[in-house]
């Protein structure tokens, strides 16, 4: 083997050896399993010796068993290029011009076989090489601002971006599509939201399920509903657009402060909760579904407010909760604190006075519902009333993500508590609506005859 082990050993390492095979060959593996017939991939130096990795021509990777393994034969050989070359984006005078910010995540990136990780990779530049559709919607621009996976966001990178979208809209961008992870997704959308105020034009965040090198990857279609919502959609808000349902039929635009991821690993995890998508998409129009958003101006004012207490905590309440927890984020310098309560608003009875004291050294407590769907309403019952009594107060449909977001913008504007409630409590971009309507909250639960029926005939 020429080419080194690149990352193979031990037993594995002997088979290659043993019928003189070439790691990125073209390769018929015969094993007591089957005949499998693929490219060998070189393997993570953090796996065993004891499987060669085999990607098949459907895409996939599949690990081969040594011991299975009766022969090997190399039919061709191709040395890998790693790096989608960058390619100078077309530029036409009658196409809107559109700024793409990437920030890492698993729309921009590929697979590293050193360690058999998906890591950030792509630059915007090499993700027009790999879309070249891009070029028929729009003239890119691409900054490269951040190159890390979702997890890794938070305010810093919230502030940077806010500013960053500010200065575009200045010089005149037509609109502005941000490449991001999708598991911290929605809370920078709820971010931008608040600190990117009336924009004059769509931006759009974008991400993928399922990383660039797999046949069934979301991010190319992902990434050219969300420039196309971006160059020619009249949506001058904050929006999240990812797949409707999980197969590649359409794409939805969700409101940046109503929307949530709801799976792990499903295509179309992000869903509108408590309301309806501002619209679908997909690559020949785009269909409004809400009416009431706002529209793309001519002008270039926007209001940016890119400041953020990072001093404030989500706490998810639990049966027996202990009253520790709320005194060790008061003792650790918190200045505020979400609660995603049970029900309507509630926590249990032991946590009271800790809330009690928390409230009394000034610290902001606002209350949600665990729920995600349907509102606070703590007058019903003694426990909500008890817990406004002693500071808690309620949040009305905010989700409990946008509301830890907004009270992290809030009180990195102001200390003065009576300040802060009015910024928390003034609806800004549907974080707060008057209702839910009637087709804000549908979960179909399968196994129910009318919901089989539903899936078998109507969409299959």
């Amino acid at each position: 083997m020429a080419e080194g082990n690149q990352g193979y050993k031990g037993k594995a390492l002997a088979i290659l050896k043993k019928f003189n095979v070439r790691v990125w060959s073209e390769a018929v593996i015969s094993s007591t399993r089957g005949e499998f017939n693929g490219i060998v991939l070189p393997r993570s130096e953090n796996d065993d010796d004891k499987h060669i990795v085999l990607k098949l021509i459907t895409g996939y990777n599949i690990g081969i068993a040594t011991d299975t393994i009766e022969n090997i034969k190399e039919c061709g050989y191709k040395e890998a290029h790693y790096k989608i070359p960058e390619k100078e984006f077309p530029v036409s005078e009658n196409k809107p011009n559109i700024k793409l910010f990437g920030t890492g995540g698993t729309i921009a990136s590929r697979l590293d076989y050193r360690t058999g990780a998906v890591i950030p990779a792509f630059s915007p530049g090499e993700l027009y090489g790999a879309v070249p559709e891009l070029a028929d919607i729009c003239n890119l621009t691409t900054d490269k601002l951040f190159a890390v996976f979702s997890e890794n966001m938070g305010p810093k990178q919230y502030t940077v971006l806010a500013k960053a979208i500010g200065e575009q809209i200045e010089k005149g961008i037509d609109g502005i599509v941000i490449g991001h992870g999708t598991d911290t997704m929605h809370h920078t959308a709820a971010a931008l939201s608040f600190m990117v105020q009336n924009p004059p034009i769509p931006i759009v965040m974008v991400g993928s399920q399922r990383s660039s090198d797999r046949p069934s990857s979301d991010a190319a279609l992902n990434l050219i509903h969300a420039t196309k919502a971006a160059a020619e959609s009249d949506i001058a808000e904050v929006l999240v657009c990812m797949f409707g349902p999980t197969s590649d039929e359409y794409g939805l635009l969700h409101m940046g402060t109503r929307v949530r991821k709801m799976h792990s690993s499903y295509r179309s995890t992000f869903r509108t909760i408590g309301d309806i998508p501002v619209a679908m998409i997909d690559t020949e129009k785009i269909t409004p579904i809400k009416h009431n958003y706002n529209k793309r101006r001519n002008d270039r004012d926007v209001k940016i407010t890119p400041v953020f207490e990072e001093k404030v905590a989500l706490v998810y309440y639990y049966p027996n909760m202990q009253p520790d927890i709320i005194d060790s984020l008061v003792a650790n310098g918190y200045k505020g604190i979400v609660i995603a309560g049970t029900g309507l608003g509630h926590v249990n009875k032991p946590v009271y006075p800790a809330i009690e004291r928390a409230t009394k050294a000034g610290v902001a407590i606002y209350m949600t519902v665990q729920t995600l769907w349907g509102y606070v309403h703590m007058f019903v019952y003694d426990t909500g009333r008890d817990l406004m009594s002693i500071g808690i107060i309620p949040t009305e449909n905010m989700l409990p993500e946008v509301a830890y977001v907004k009270l992290g913008w809030a009180l990195g504007q102001t200390d003065d508590m009576e300040k802060v409630k009015e910024i928390m409590l003034t609806p800004i971009s549907d974080e707060i609506t008057k209702r839910e309507p009637y087709n804000g909250y549908l979960v179909f639960q399968g196994g129910i005859p009318e919901v089989e029926e539903f899936l078998r005939d109507i969409h299959k």
